[in-house]
Order: structure tokens, then C-alpha cells, then sequence
């Protein structure tokens, strides 16, 4: 009702807007005092006056701009408000006119009244945007000089001026005094020495340099910059310039990315948060329409295995900002779990959730937790993946990796699940080590469930190296680069596909929402473009440069060889398959599998790790995934294994 009452409010105002322009307009045309006229009595002129406003409210309320806040007033609102000014003068002449042909109204005041109804009801608007925004608070008499010098930490803003804009407006409207900001600089040479909202655009990206040394003689040095795009997008910067600037104890900030936006959906001032190494690192962000994602998570529960892990985390964070009807946490770790439940308890209290500890190796308490949390999609990303650790303990990789998740296919079919998708990796192409060749097999198993049409729906994602995950190269480098080096490589030409944890999870779910659409059953594979890869050395070298130090000089890199089953270079498709694209940076891959993996071949597998037959399970696997991958049952596999250490 007070939302009902809000809006007669604003069509009110604004037809006695209009009447009074044209009242106005009328009396400013008239030469002679306005009613001592025999032609036109006073009677007649607030019937035009009513009228002009009554035909004012008519396109008011067809142009809906109860609707439209004052406080948030914009261009379009002010084409909308010249539109309807125009359409009401142009009624009012034609009505007036077949009545009595506009008998004594002055012709000029037909030509003001739009005029002054588009000022009054644009300058209302305006001004309340500017009460709104605070935008006048330095006319104010009262305010003193100290009370106009800034008090909160300078603050520089990186990026394009449409975006300082949207920025500043939105600082000024939560009156928000963080910080100060003392200047823009932006991507485009043609708007240097213009301004934005009073701050002045100093200089262009690739003259950082000069702009921060402008800023420091006038004592207006910041304290942080601001980057209002992904810093991946912004050409220019160094990791030389970077590492400088936190040696100056600038700090380094942004504003959430599109794959974060779903949990701060309601926010008007988006939270700075500071950059992470990795997201300087990363390549150009991928940018998705999250409204496939949010159909296939509102209103349903999830359940996700190894959800303590990095993978497993995130796509807690994103199912929950999803709105997702009930969250199933499961894990073997129990401290792992527990920090996930507990952020989950803080970050999305509104979401119903339970965390299992359970082991996806014993197959029917899987069942029983499955069956008690009946998931309607099923994320599993519980696995061994440390290549080396997986190579000294084949056995367990066996284990969890492939019995695993044969056992999760199960108890997802067991408890009705609508989807279950395997998180896989690029180490899972030819594979040459025991880790890849886990993975490999986990996909085939994947692929070789086919439901009838009631079942659940089953598909694999396969991607490259998560930068910031738990054991990767960054965070390695990152605490050897503290401790004041060496950095480790292990050989000098070793490349690596790169992507950032919530870009992985958002492709993920990104890639379960395109295997749920249509009819056909059968399991599918999916692989996300993980475009260029990146030298790890270029990585050290740029890791260290962002620290503030030089490499070879600071901080010395040392080379260590490979180590047992590592390849040099990764790739995302075998040479027995194909991919097609199905979905925004989401490929299907085509592969036609020489052997559909069966519960005999893994009750044999499973036989063998369980025995800890090490030289035996590693044969049996590598045998497995030979005749997968097609070739001769028997034969040597076509790996690549390199041994030494």
C-alpha cells in the first residue's frame, strides 16, 4: 500500500508540474492582465490549465514514470519526460482546437509550455538526484576549509572514465569516505586532462609513472589504487611497475569480478577487496550470462564431494550466491570441512546446509549419506591430484580417484539424482603419470553411464592448472619468494594452461548447465578454453617482479629437472579426439572409446590397490587406459614417463 501511495505521489507531482508551465507559459504570452479579459474568464483558464495537466498525467502514467525513481534520474528518464512534454502539448492543441479552434489562447504559449514543463520536471528530478548523491554539500556556507580537505587515505582510480563515473556515483550516493580520490588515470589519450565527478583524469596508462611523480610533488601521493577492470584487461602495466608500488606500500584493490557479482547482487557500493598475485598473472577474464547457471541451481540441492578443496570451495560459494535450496558439503578432511562450513554459516546463513564427513572409497556409507541428503545435482571434486604425491602412492590414487568416483556415479543413480558431474583435468591427455592416468579412467567411468530416461544425467569437465589452488605453482612460488628464494623450476621450457578459481568454478557450472539441456542421455565430456599457455619461467619471473625484487639479482631461480611422469606441455585434447563448441568458451569433446569400462575391469583394479601391489596396480592402469584411449589391448602404452629424479 505505502509503495502504491509513492507512486500516485510521483504522477501527482507531476501533472501539477505541468499545469503549472502552462499556466506560466499562458501568463508570460499574454500581453494584457490574464483575467480581465472578456474572451477568456478566469473559469476558462484553469479549465485549460486542468485539462493540460489532466492530458500531462494521462502520458505520465503510460510512460510508467511512478516507476522510475527520482533520486536515480537519467538520460533515457530525460528523453522519456521531453517525449511526453511534446505528445501532451500536441493532445492539448488538438483538443482545444476541435472544440473551440484554441479561441483566445496565445500560440506562443503552446511553444513555452513543453519548455517549462521539461525544466520543472527535469529539474526536480535533478535536484533530488543531487540531494541524493550529496552532490551539493560543497556549497554549503557552513563548511570550513579544514571541513573540505580530505581526512580519509588518496586513492588513484585505474581504468576507463565510464567506470570512474559509475565509481564516484556511486560513492557519493552511500557517502561512502574510505578513501579520497585524488585522480583517474585512464586507458584512452583523448580524455587526459578532462574531469570526472571534480576528479581529474591526469594522464594515460602507459605514463603511470608520471602521473603517480605529478601526484607526489602536489603531496597527493595515494595510498591505493583502484583498478575498475579485471587488471588482466589493462595493457600497459608491468610487473616491474607493480612490485614498485607495493614496495611503496600503495596497496592494490578492485572491485568484484562478473564471476563474483552473484553474492553481492543487492550491494550499491560493490566492496573493494585487494588483488591477488594470480589475478595480475591471469590471462584476459572470461565474461558468461549467468542467467542458464541460475536456472539450473535456484531452488535445488546440491551436493559437492571434496568440498574442503580448492575446486570443491568455490563451487560451494557460487551454488550458495546461486540461491541453491539446500548445500551438501562432503569431505574426508575434517578440518578442511570445517572451515568451508564455517564460512558457508557466515557468508550465506540463509542457505540450509550440512556437512558429511565421509570417505567417497567406501561405498556404502556414500550411499547412506546420499540417500539421507537426496541431492538433485551432484558436483564431485574430491580427488588426489598432486602428481608427485599420486606417483610415490598409486595404489590410493586408484582408490579414491577411480573407485571414487565410480562409487559417487552410484550413489547418485541410488538416491535419483537429476546430474553428476566429474571435475577432471588436462593431465587426464596421454596421460604419463599415475595421477592423469586416474583421471582418465574417473572420465571413462563417467562415460560409460548411460541412464535410460528417468536417470541421472552424467558429464566431465576436463581443464587445465588452477592458479591459487592448494599445491600449486603460485602459492609454491609465492612462499619461496618470502623466504627469500630460491624459486624451484624444474625445467626452463615447461608450459601450463592457467585459470583462476572462481573462473574454473563458474565454467564448470557454466558447462552443467549446457549438459542439462536437451534430450539426449548419455554422458558427456566437456573441456573449458583455457587459452594460451604460460611458461612456468615467465611465471617465477613475474611473481618475483611483483614481490619488488629482480630476479636473478634478488631472488635467484633455480632449475631441478623433471620429475618422475612430468611432461614438459599439457594438452587439452588426445589424439583420438575431437571438440566442438557447445556453449561460450565451453567445447564438447567427441571421443569414441575403445573399451567401455565395466564393474569387472575396476573390481579387478580396486583388488590390486586394496593388496598394495604398487608395480601391479600401475600396470593393470596404464594397461586400462591404453584400451581406452584405443590402443592395442596388450601393447605398450604410448607414454611419456620420465624417471629419475
Amino acid at each position: 500500500m505505502e509503495r502504491v501511495a509513492f507512486r500516485a505521489q510521483t504522477v501527482v507531482a507531476d501533472v501539477a508540474l505541468a499545469a503549472l508551465a502552462f499556466a506560466l507559459a499562458f501568463i508570460v504570452a499574454r500581453t494584457q492582465p490574464v483575467f480581465a479579459l472578456d474572451d477568456l474568464p478566469l473559469t476558462r483558464f484553469l479549465q485549460l490549465t486542468f485539462v493540460y495537466g489532466a492530458i500531462a498525467g494521462v502520458f505520465a502514467l503510460l510512460f510508467r514514470r511512478e516507476l522510475s525513481p527520482w533520486r536515480y534520474v537519467s538520460i533515457p528518464d530525460v528523453l522519456v519526460l521531453a517525449r511526453s512534454a511534446l505528445l501532451t502539448v500536441g493532445v492539448f492543441l488538438l483538443g482545444v482546437f476541435v472544440l473551440n479552434r484554441a479561441q483566445g489562447l496565445p500560440r506562443s504559449a503552446l511553444f513555452m509550455a513543453p519548455m517549462f514543463q521539461m525544466v520543472f520536471s527535469m529539474g526536480v528530478r535533478i535536484v533530488r538526484r543531487a540531494l541524493h548523491e550529496h552532490a551539493l554539500d560543497s556549497f554549503s556556507p557552513l563548511k570550513t576549509v579544514t571541513d573540505r580537505m580530505a581526512q580519509a587515505p588518496t586513492l588513484l582510480l585505474i581504468g576507463p572514465p565510464s567506470l570512474a563515473d559509475t565509481y564516484l556515483r556511486d560513492v557519493a550516493r552511500s557517502h561512502d569516505r574510505t578513501y579520497t580520490p585524488v585522480g583517474i588515470v585512464t586507458t584512452e589519450k583523448r580524455d587526459v586532462g578532462q574531469q570526472v565527478r571534480g576528479v581529474c583524469i591526469l594522464d594515460t596508462l602507459e605514463r603511470l609513472d608520471e602521473a603517480l611523480a605529478e601526484l607526489r610533488r602536489w603531496n597527493r601521493y595515494p595510498r591505493a589504487i583502484l583498478f575498475l577492470e579485471e587488471p588482466a584487461r589493462l595493457k600497459g602495466l608491468t610487473a616491474d611497475q607493480l612490485g614498485r608500488l607495493k614496495n611503496d606500500g600503495i596497496r592494490l584493490l578492485r572491485l568484484p569480478s562478473i564471476v563474483e557479482l552473484p553474492q553481492h547482487d543487492s550491494v550499491t557500493l560493490l566492496p573493494m577487496r585487494d588483488i591477488n598475485i594470480e589475478e595480475l598473472l591471469a590471462r584476459d577474464p572470461i565474461e558468461l550470462d549467468r542467467g542458464a547457471i541460475a536456472k539450473l541451481i535456484r531452488g535445488r540441492r546440491v551436493l559437492v564431494t571434496g568440498a574442503g578443496g580448492s575446486i570443491g570451495a568455490e563451487l560451494c560459494r557460487q551454488v550458495a550466491a546461486f540461491d541453491c535450496a539446500h548445500l551438501t558439503l562432503l569431505d574426508i578432511s575434517e578440518t578442511a570441512l570445517f572451515e568451508i562450513e564455517r564460512e558457508m554459516r557466515e557468508t550465506f546463513p540463509h542457505i540450509p546446509r550440512k556437512a558429511v564427513l565421509c570417505d567417497v572409497r567406501i561405498a556404502h556409507k556414500l550411499e547412506a549419506a546420499f540417500r539421507a541428503e537426496a541431492p538433485d545435482l551432484v558436483f564431485h571434486a574430491a580427488a588426489l591430484k598432486h602428481v608427485s604425491m599420486v606417483e610415490q602412492h598409486p595404489s590410493e590414487g586408484v582408490l579414491t580417484n577411480v573407485i571414487g568416483t565410480w562409487n559417487v556415479t552410484e550413489a547418485a543413480k541410488a538416491c535419483g539424482a537429476g546430474q553428476m558431474v566429474l571435475i577432471s583435468t588436462d593431465k587426464a591427455v596421454d596421460p604419463s603419470n599415475v595421477m592423469g592416468a586416474t583421471k582418465r579412467l574417473a572420465e571413462a567411468v563417467i562415460q560409460a553411464q548411460q541412464s535410460s530416461a528417468k536417470g541421472t544425467r552424467f558429464s566431465a569437465v576436463r581443464f587445465g592448472n588452477v592458479l591459487g589452488s592448494a599445491g600449486s605453482v603460485v602459492p609454491i612460488f609465492k612462499s619461496q619468494i618470502e623466504r627469500g628464494g630460491p624459486v624451484t623450476i624444474t625445467h626452463p621450457e615447461m608450459e601450463r594452461f592457467f585459470m583462476t578459481i572462481p573462473e574454473a568454478a563458474q565454467l564448470v557450472l557454466h558447462a552443467t548447465a549446457t549438459s542439462a539441456e536437451g534430450e539426449a542421455r548419455d554422458a558427456r565430456l566437456f573441456l573449458l578454453e583455457m587459452g594460451e599457455p604460460v611458461r612456468i619461467m615467465d611465471l617465477a619471473r613475474q611473481m618475483i617482479a611483483l614481490s619488488g625484487r629482480t630476479p636473478g639479482r634478488d631472488i635467484e631461480i633455480e632449475i631441478t629437472g623433471l620429475r618422475p611422469g612430468e611432461k614438459l606441455t599439457e594438452a587439452l585434447l588426445d589424439e583420438t579426439e575431437s571438440a566442438v563448441p557447445c556453449a561460450p568458451k565451453v567445447l564438447e569433446v567427441i571421443t569414441n572409446s575403445a573399451l567401455r569400462v565395466t564393474p569387472g575391469h575396476l573390481a579387478e583394479l580396486e583388488a590390486l590397490a586394496s593388496r598394495g601391489a604398487v608395480d601391479e596396480v600401475r600396470a593393470a592402469l596404464f594397461a586400462l587406459v591404453a584400451q581406452v584411449r584405443g590402443e592395442k589391448p596388450g601393447g605398450a602404452p604410448n607414454l611419456r614417463v620420465i624417471a629419475g629424479g
